[in-house]
Protein backbone atom coordinates (compact mmCIF):
# COMPACT_ATOMS: atom_id res chain seq x y z
CA UNK A 1 0.00 0.00 0.00
CA UNK A 2 1.49 3.33 -1.39
CA UNK A 3 -0.48 6.55 0.66
CA UNK A 4 -0.22 9.51 -1.77
CA UNK A 5 -1.19 12.85 -1.09
CA UNK A 6 -2.27 15.18 -4.26
CA UNK A 7 -2.38 18.50 -3.63
CA UNK A 8 -4.08 21.05 -6.18
CA UNK A 9 -6.47 23.76 -6.47
CA UNK A 10 -8.48 22.70 -9.44
CA UNK A 11 -11.03 19.88 -8.21
CA UNK A 12 -10.34 18.77 -11.99
CA UNK A 13 -7.07 18.08 -11.94
CA UNK A 14 -6.98 16.76 -8.41
CA UNK A 15 -9.95 14.04 -9.64
CA UNK A 16 -7.65 13.41 -13.14
CA UNK A 17 -4.51 12.57 -11.31
CA UNK A 18 -6.83 10.33 -8.63
CA UNK A 19 -8.46 8.70 -12.15
CA UNK A 20 -4.86 8.01 -13.38
CA UNK A 21 -3.89 6.87 -10.26
CA UNK A 22 -6.83 3.92 -10.34
CA UNK A 23 -6.12 2.88 -13.82
CA UNK A 24 -3.00 1.82 -12.87
CA UNK A 25 -3.67 0.37 -10.34
CA UNK A 26 -5.99 -2.11 -11.60
CA UNK A 27 -3.30 -2.63 -14.62
CA UNK A 28 -0.83 -3.69 -11.85
CA UNK A 29 -0.16 -4.87 -8.23
CA UNK A 30 0.07 -1.81 -6.69
CA UNK A 31 -2.27 -0.76 -4.02
CA UNK A 32 -3.02 3.32 -3.90
CA UNK A 33 -4.41 5.18 -0.24
CA UNK A 34 -5.21 8.17 -2.35
CA UNK A 35 -6.04 11.46 -0.14
CA UNK A 36 -7.16 14.93 -1.64
CA UNK A 37 -5.97 18.61 -1.07
CA UNK A 38 -7.21 21.64 -2.55
CA UNK A 39 -4.36 24.26 -0.83
CA UNK A 40 -0.60 23.94 0.02
CA UNK A 41 -1.87 25.11 3.53
CA UNK A 42 -4.49 22.42 3.92
CA UNK A 43 -1.19 19.94 3.53
CA UNK A 44 0.86 21.60 5.53
CA UNK A 45 -1.47 21.21 8.28
CA UNK A 46 -2.48 18.09 7.76
CA UNK A 47 1.53 16.95 8.88
CA UNK A 48 1.60 19.67 11.51
CA UNK A 49 -1.46 17.71 12.94
CA UNK A 50 -0.73 14.12 12.13
CA UNK A 51 2.60 13.96 10.89
CA UNK A 52 4.61 11.95 8.06
CA UNK A 53 1.92 9.69 6.54
CA UNK A 54 2.28 9.89 2.79
CA UNK A 55 5.06 8.33 0.62
CA UNK A 56 4.55 10.17 -2.17
CA UNK A 57 3.29 13.99 -2.38
CA UNK A 58 1.98 14.97 -5.83
CA UNK A 59 2.18 18.84 -5.86
CA UNK A 60 0.97 21.73 -8.58
CA UNK A 61 3.06 24.40 -9.12
CA UNK A 62 0.62 27.12 -9.63
CA UNK A 63 -1.51 27.04 -6.94
CA UNK A 64 -3.10 30.08 -5.28
CA UNK A 65 -1.83 31.56 -1.77
CA UNK A 66 1.24 28.85 -0.97
CA UNK A 67 2.65 27.30 -4.28
CA UNK A 68 4.01 23.55 -4.83
CA UNK A 69 7.12 24.70 -3.90
CA UNK A 70 7.15 26.73 -1.42
CA UNK A 71 4.67 23.96 0.18
CA UNK A 72 7.55 21.45 -0.38
CA UNK A 73 10.12 23.47 0.96
CA UNK A 74 7.96 23.95 4.23
CA UNK A 75 7.61 20.49 4.57
CA UNK A 76 11.67 19.49 4.03
CA UNK A 77 12.07 21.96 7.24
CA UNK A 78 10.05 19.82 8.93
CA UNK A 79 12.25 17.12 8.44
CA UNK A 80 10.49 15.19 6.89
CA UNK A 81 13.11 13.65 4.06
CA UNK A 82 11.56 10.36 2.84
CA UNK A 83 8.71 11.40 1.46
CA UNK A 84 8.96 11.32 -2.16
CA UNK A 85 7.76 14.56 -4.42
CA UNK A 86 6.48 14.95 -7.97
CA UNK A 87 5.61 18.50 -8.63
CA UNK A 88 3.26 19.14 -11.44
CA UNK A 89 3.82 22.39 -13.86
CA UNK A 90 2.55 24.26 -17.12
CA UNK A 91 6.12 26.44 -16.55
CA UNK A 92 9.20 23.55 -16.59
CA UNK A 93 11.36 27.13 -15.53
CA UNK A 94 10.43 26.58 -11.88
CA UNK A 95 11.80 23.26 -12.15
CA UNK A 96 15.33 24.59 -11.36
CA UNK A 97 13.80 26.32 -7.75
CA UNK A 98 12.74 22.53 -6.88
CA UNK A 99 16.03 21.44 -6.85
CA UNK A 100 16.87 22.82 -2.86
CA UNK A 101 13.79 20.22 -2.53
CA UNK A 102 14.78 16.74 -3.03
CA UNK A 103 12.12 16.52 -5.90
CA UNK A 104 11.63 12.48 -7.52
CA UNK A 105 10.37 14.13 -10.83
CA UNK A 106 7.92 16.81 -12.34
CA UNK A 107 5.66 16.66 -15.29
CA UNK A 108 4.51 19.29 -17.69
CA UNK A 109 0.94 19.65 -18.19
CA UNK A 110 -1.22 18.28 -19.72
CA UNK A 111 -0.19 15.22 -18.14
CA UNK A 112 0.10 12.63 -20.57
CA UNK A 113 -1.24 9.12 -19.07
CA UNK A 114 2.00 7.28 -20.41
CA UNK A 115 4.21 9.51 -18.83
CA UNK A 116 2.59 9.93 -15.56
CA UNK A 117 2.02 6.03 -15.59
CA UNK A 118 5.60 5.68 -15.91
CA UNK A 119 7.26 8.00 -13.50
CA UNK A 120 4.67 6.91 -11.24
CA UNK A 121 6.14 2.89 -11.35
CA UNK A 122 9.29 4.00 -11.24
CA UNK A 123 8.34 5.59 -7.52
CA UNK A 124 6.92 2.36 -6.37
CA UNK A 125 9.68 0.38 -7.36
CA UNK A 126 11.86 2.78 -5.44
CA UNK A 127 9.72 2.14 -2.17
CA UNK A 128 9.89 -1.41 -2.97
CA UNK A 129 14.03 -1.58 -3.15
CA UNK A 130 13.52 -0.23 -0.15
CA UNK A 131 11.03 -2.73 1.72
CA UNK A 132 14.29 -4.33 3.58
CA UNK A 133 14.34 -1.30 5.62
CA UNK A 134 10.89 -0.63 6.56
CA UNK A 135 8.50 -2.44 8.69
CA UNK A 136 4.50 -2.66 7.84
CA UNK A 137 2.31 -1.61 11.01
CA UNK A 138 -1.10 -2.12 10.89
CA UNK A 139 -4.02 -0.35 13.19
CA UNK A 140 -7.50 -0.23 12.94
CA UNK A 141 -7.82 2.49 10.28
CA UNK A 142 -4.53 2.43 8.42
CA UNK A 143 -1.13 0.62 7.26
CA UNK A 144 1.69 2.55 7.70
CA UNK A 145 5.44 2.05 6.82
CA UNK A 146 8.06 2.40 9.23
CA UNK A 147 11.86 3.16 8.65
CA UNK A 148 14.13 0.65 10.89
CA UNK A 149 16.01 3.04 11.70
CA UNK A 150 13.57 5.83 13.07
CA UNK A 151 12.35 3.05 15.42
CA UNK A 152 13.65 3.42 19.46
CA UNK A 153 11.91 0.08 20.62
CA UNK A 154 8.90 -1.65 20.63
CA UNK A 155 7.04 -2.48 23.67
CA UNK A 156 3.80 -5.03 24.86
CA UNK A 157 1.20 -2.90 26.11
CA UNK A 158 -0.77 -4.00 28.63
CA UNK A 159 -4.69 -3.74 28.01
CA UNK A 160 -7.91 -4.39 28.78
CA UNK A 161 -9.86 -4.06 25.34
CA UNK A 162 -7.01 -5.05 22.78
CA UNK A 163 -5.26 -8.67 22.47
CA UNK A 164 -1.64 -8.14 21.78
CA UNK A 165 -1.40 -4.47 21.85
CA UNK A 166 2.23 -3.08 20.95
CA UNK A 167 3.54 0.49 20.62
CA UNK A 168 6.49 1.32 18.44
CA UNK A 169 7.98 4.32 19.97
CA UNK A 170 10.11 6.74 17.38
CA UNK A 171 11.77 10.07 18.04
CA UNK A 172 8.39 12.18 17.16
CA UNK A 173 5.56 9.44 17.64
CA UNK A 174 4.29 6.21 19.53
CA UNK A 175 2.58 4.03 17.02
CA UNK A 176 -0.02 1.48 18.40
CA UNK A 177 -0.84 -2.00 16.62
CA UNK A 178 -1.56 -5.57 17.39
CA UNK A 179 1.54 -8.42 17.21
CA UNK A 180 3.34 -10.78 19.06
CA UNK A 181 6.30 -9.20 20.39
CA UNK A 182 8.72 -12.40 19.84
CA UNK A 183 7.71 -12.32 16.13
CA UNK A 184 9.39 -9.11 15.66
CA UNK A 185 12.13 -10.06 17.24
CA UNK A 186 12.97 -12.57 15.09
CA UNK A 187 12.36 -10.59 12.17
CA UNK A 188 14.15 -7.65 13.24
CA UNK A 189 17.20 -9.36 14.53
CA UNK A 190 19.22 -9.02 11.42
CA UNK A 191 18.53 -5.36 11.61
CA UNK A 192 20.58 -4.29 14.62
CA UNK A 193 17.12 -5.17 17.26
CA UNK A 194 17.23 -6.97 20.17
CA UNK A 195 15.25 -8.30 22.45
CA UNK A 196 16.06 -7.36 26.12
CA UNK A 197 13.18 -7.77 27.91
CA UNK A 198 9.68 -10.48 27.41
CA UNK A 199 7.97 -7.36 26.49
CA UNK A 200 10.69 -5.00 25.11
CA UNK A 201 12.77 -4.65 21.56
CA UNK A 202 15.64 -2.33 21.21
CA UNK A 203 17.13 -0.76 18.44
CA UNK A 204 20.65 -1.08 19.60
CA UNK A 205 21.47 2.06 17.57
CA UNK A 206 18.99 4.34 19.76
CA UNK A 207 21.42 3.03 22.83
CA UNK A 208 23.50 5.87 25.48
CA UNK A 209 24.82 3.71 27.74
CA UNK A 210 23.86 0.07 29.84
CA UNK A 211 23.48 0.67 33.23
CA UNK A 212 22.94 -2.56 35.78
CA UNK A 213 20.01 -4.19 34.58
CA UNK A 214 18.51 -1.33 32.79
CA UNK A 215 19.74 0.25 29.22
CA UNK A 216 19.44 3.73 28.65
CA UNK A 217 18.62 5.05 25.44
CA UNK A 218 19.96 8.20 22.96
CA UNK A 219 16.76 10.14 23.99
CA UNK A 220 17.29 9.05 27.89
CA UNK A 221 14.26 6.81 28.58
CA UNK A 222 15.33 3.99 31.07
CA UNK A 223 14.47 0.38 30.21
CA UNK A 224 14.54 -2.58 31.77
CA UNK A 225 16.70 -5.74 31.26
CA UNK A 226 15.20 -9.05 31.86
CA UNK A 227 17.99 -10.50 34.78
CA UNK A 228 18.91 -13.56 32.91
CA UNK A 229 19.58 -11.45 29.87
CA UNK A 230 21.87 -8.99 31.23
CA UNK A 231 25.40 -10.73 30.17
CA UNK A 232 23.40 -11.90 26.87
CA UNK A 233 22.53 -8.47 25.78
CA UNK A 234 25.80 -6.42 26.84
CA UNK A 235 27.56 -9.17 24.48
CA UNK A 236 25.49 -8.89 21.33
CA UNK A 237 25.87 -4.65 21.93
CA UNK A 238 29.28 -5.25 21.74
CA UNK A 239 29.52 -7.31 19.01
CA UNK A 240 26.87 -4.80 17.14
CA UNK A 241 29.15 -1.85 17.76
CA UNK A 242 32.24 -3.88 15.79
CA UNK A 243 30.49 -5.00 13.16
CA UNK A 244 29.44 -0.94 12.77
CA UNK A 245 33.46 0.45 13.02
CA UNK A 246 34.38 -2.49 10.69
Amino acid sequence: MFNIAICDDEEQQRERVKSMLVSLSLKTNFDFQISLFTSGEQLLSHYREVGDTFNILILDVEMGGMNGIQTAKEIRNMKFLDVQIMFLTSYPEYMVESFDVITFQYLIKPIQPQVFEEKMIKLCQYFQALDKKYVLIKSDYDELLLKYDDILWIEVVKSLTIKNKLNFVTQENVHETKGILSCYATGLKDHGFLQIHRSIIINLMHVQKFSGTQVVMLNGTELPIGRSKVKEIKDAYTKYMIMRIQ
